[in-house]
């Protein structure tokens, strides 16, 4: 009865934020690599324990480039069906370096709906510290006939203030063996992210869909992973992430090609049906992909060829992951058959 009523509970804040959708936020390319940020349904879904860093350099060639880092670790309870995990993120925005640090504590239930269904919830909820300063920022009133004057006074009423703050999301997981469907409801409660004084900016609701479709190729592991450490996957796995918050819409579409250890991954970004705000192609980047992975460690690098009318002044973007799952000890009992893998592409 109360791991019901807790289901249920999960369930209820993962489908609220669908009711409420009205600055984006940091994004990823290889978001199936740093899975916490994406979801909060994911954590545990290595059904072990994992360790995660991810780093995203974003139009390095301009001087309000976007700096990001996370680093999260995720473990699975196999006895409640349960994970739980702690993402830290740190995002630096532009030349007026705006800066965030989000500390995330998460919690999923796994739930078996038949022999070929499976459903996740997840819960998070985040401290969030938010700052900015005058550092590196230039105002109208220090030019003078001599020219700029680093001694005058910035923007008169300009107060940059400090804001913390709690954010909290939630998020879902629909899969099989092989398909996978998923939403998430991030700034559910739509916090105040002002850094002036007095001022009022409540942080639109970001909502992501994500789905996918693992294809084996080799006959020896169409079922699903790997049968022994010398097989390897064989596989084709097409996906889609679409992402709304506030204004912006935007899609991700494309595959990965796994031959195991090597994952190669082509993606556009964009959505050219819908004009961006300011009235423009909605064209970002193609996004380029290799990723490795032997036994529990993964690695992956991305860049991301700005396709947009920015280009060719941002210089791409580039990005960097490492995951590792930690081996399970022997004298652990064996993970029932309900704990079933996701499957999502791993690199």
């Amino acid at each position: 009865m109360l791991k019901s009523v807790r289901f249920l509970l999960l369930l209820a804040a993962t489908f609220t934020g669908l009711t409420g959708l009205q600055a984006q936020d940091a994004q990823y390319s290889q978001f199936y690599a740093n899975p916490l940020y994406l979801n909060p349904a994911f954590a545990g879904s290595a059904l072990g324990t994992r360790a995660t860093l991810n780093y995203r350099n974003q139009w390095p060639s301009l001087e309000a480039s976007f700096v990001t880092y996370s680093a999260s670790f995720d473990h699975y309870f196999a006895n409640i069906k349960s994970g739980v995990g702690l993402i830290i993120t740190n995002d630096e925005q532009g030349f007026g370096k705006f800066r965030n640090t989000d500390i995330g504590a998460q919690y999923a239930y796994q739930l078996e709906l038949s022999e070929k269904w499976a459903f996740r919830a997840g819960l998070q909820a985040s401290y969030v510290l938010r700052n900015a300063g005058y550092y590196g920022l230039t105002f109208g009133n220090q030019y003078t006939k001599e020219g700029y004057n680093a001694g005058l006074p910035g923007e008169p009423g300009l107060d940059f203030a400090n804001n913390n703050y709690v954010d909290l999301s939630s998020g879902g997981l629909l899969y099989t063996e092989n398909f996978y469907i998923g939403y998430s409801a991030h700034h559910m409660n739509r916090p105040n992210q002002s850094v002036l004084a007095g001022e009022n900016s409540p942080l639109p609701m970001k909502s992501t869909i994500t789905a996918g479709y693992k294809i084996m190729i080799e006959n020896k592991t169409r079922k699903g992973l790997r049968v022994s450490r010398n097989e390897r996957e064989v596989s084709i796995s097409p996906a889609m992430l679409f992402k709304m918050q506030g204004k912006f819409t935007q899609l991700d579409l494309g595959m990965y090609f796994t031959y195991e250890p090597l994952v190669v991954g082509l993606w556009y970004r964009g959505l050219p049906i819908r004009k961006s705000v300011e009235g423009l192609n909605n064209h970002d980047a193609a996004i380029f992909l290799v990723g490795f992975r032997n036994n529990n460690l993964s690695l992956g690098y991305s860049y991301d060829l700005t396709i947009s009318s920015l280009t060719p002044s941002t210089g791409g973007s580039h990005e960097i992951s490492v995951s590792y799952v930690f081996p399970r000890s022997p004298s652990k009992p064996k993970l029932p058959r309900s704990a079933r893998r996701l499957p999502c592409p791993k690199f």
